[in-house]
């Protein structure tokens, strides 16, 4: 399994960011996906994940602020960021676990700055 992440950058606060994750490879059609994150010289942490039936999971820090969807027929997962806050700088991990397997892919960084 291949996870490719897309769409970070350097937002002000109060702004807006989507990310995207696309897996590739052999996917169980059964499995959760994800996105952690870790800020510099912290451990990664849950952000949001959400199972192939549509069940979400939100760190309470990102509650009401953050939406995780996934389209299964592409086998891609987003993350839609609002109201973005410095807190909120970090590397973005997006993740995959299939039948008890984890899966990451490539960070892409979120800056919020003025």
């Amino acid at each position: 399994v291949q996870l490719q992440a897309s769409g970070g950058g350097l937002v002000q606060p109060g702004g807006s960011l989507r990310l995207s994750c696309a897996a590739s490879g052999n996917i169980f059609s059964l499995n959760i996906m994800g996105w952690y994150r870790q800020a510099p010289g912290k451990q990664r942490n849950l952000v949001a994940t959400i199972t192939s039936g549509g069940i979400t999971n939100y760190a309470e820090s990102v509650k009401g602020r953050f939406t995780i969807s996934r389209d299964n027929a592409k086998s891609t997962v987003y993350l839609q960021m609002n109201s973005l806050k410095p807190e909120d700088t970090a590397v973005y991990y997006c993740e995959m676990v299939v039948r008890g397997v984890w899966y990451w892919g490539q960070g892409t960084l979120v800056t919020v700055s003025s």
